[in-house]
């Protein structure tokens, strides 16, 4: 009886496939990339620095305990509160602006709060303080963050409305899709100017 020989498997092609399917999957894979917080950190003063005097009426005191419980000035408050409370703060209008090129900015003639002589004399003045202590979650912290922005924007988009027919968010990504446009550039910078984002971190507290 003739020796049946066992017909061989050719693998030369199968391994061509298993890397063409490898880079298939590498390149339409998508895979999630855990974002952070975008802050630029202040640069060191120079040596002769003076700081400015700040009123105690413009700064925003919000303070994040061990137990991610808020102290908001000095009284306590939910985190879904916040917004609304760092936009009445922000748009007080109680007083006068800073000084530029040694002229006031003057009065706030576009904010709409309560011009309480006990809050923010101006939205270019009005300080937000953060401080937050070791033992803080990071996600609450996060939240915190994400809810003074959210005050900012909310306060950017009506004064863009009002003033071009097109909220801030939408006018930013105008600009960011033509940034050789100058008159959106001119835009964009303006209503900046008006409501600066200025939030601050404090030293955090130790847990004890």
């Amino acid at each position: 009886m003739a020796r049946r020989e066992t017909p061989e498997i050719n693998a030369g092609s199968m391994a061509d496939i298993a890397f063409l399917l490898l880079i298939f999957f590498l390149v339409t894979t998508t895979m999630n990339v855990d974002s952070g917080i975008s802050k630029k950190l202040s640069e060191k003063p120079p040596l002769d620095y003076v700081p400015p005097i700040i009123k105690e009426r413009n700064i925003f005191e919000v303070n994040i305990n061990r137990n991610n419980q808020l102290l908001v000035e000095d009284e306590r408050m939910d985190v879904n509160q916040l917004k609304d409370a760092a936009i009445k703060f922000i748009d007080n209008g109680g007083g006068e602006g800073k000084m530029v090129d040694n002229v006031s900015t003057g009065l706030c003639d576009y904010c709409k709060g309560d011009k309480s002589v006990t809050s923010s004399d101006h939205p270019n003045k009005a300080i937000i303080s953060v401080q937050s202590d070791r033992g803080t979650e990071y996600g609450t912290y996060i939240i915190v963050q994400n809810e003074l922005l959210r005050a900012y924007t909310e306060l950017r988009n009506r004064l863009s409305q009002e003033r071009y027919k097109i909220s801030y968010t939408e006018l930013e990504k105008l600009y960011r899709d033509d940034k050789n446009n100058e008159d959106l550039k001119k835009k964009v910078e303006a209503i900046k100017l008006a409501y600066p984002q200025i939030v601050s971190d404090s030293e955090p507290t130790s847990a004890n």
